[in-house]
């Protein structure tokens, strides 16, 4: 298991292997060659959404440019009871553009 530092959520989140296998079988253009951008999202989002399916999932984004004609890498984060202070990936992947949730904060 990975323990990724995310700044935003003070502290750090779980990567598992069975997450990470998870994302190279449905996402394949993003890992196993880009797991370098999972980190740097989590470390350094553009934004941070909430989901609309999963109350308690919020979705980190950072633009790249350089992937792919330019796309969004989408990583998104379960967080347990306060208390717990464990969060999560359940998922990421890259995207055009951004569908889903309200913005609970961005980059200035």
């Amino acid at each position: 298991m990975a323990r990724l530092p995310c700044p935003y959520l003070h502290g750090e989140v779980e990567l598992s292997e069975e997450r990470e296998k998870h994302i190279a079988e449905r996402h394949p253009d993003l890992l196993p060659t880009h797991r370098d951008r999972i980190v740097a999202t989590l470390a350094e989002p553009d934004q941070v959404r909430r989901s609309v399916r999963f109350g308690s999932a919020r979705l980190f984004s950072r633009w790249y440019t350089d992937l792919r004609g330019g796309k969004h890498v989408v990583v998104v984060v379960v967080s347990g009871p306060v208390a717990s202070g464990r969060h999560w990936v359940i998922t990421a992947y890259l995207a055009r553009r951004l569908a889903e949730g309200e913005a609970e904060w961005k980059t200035s």
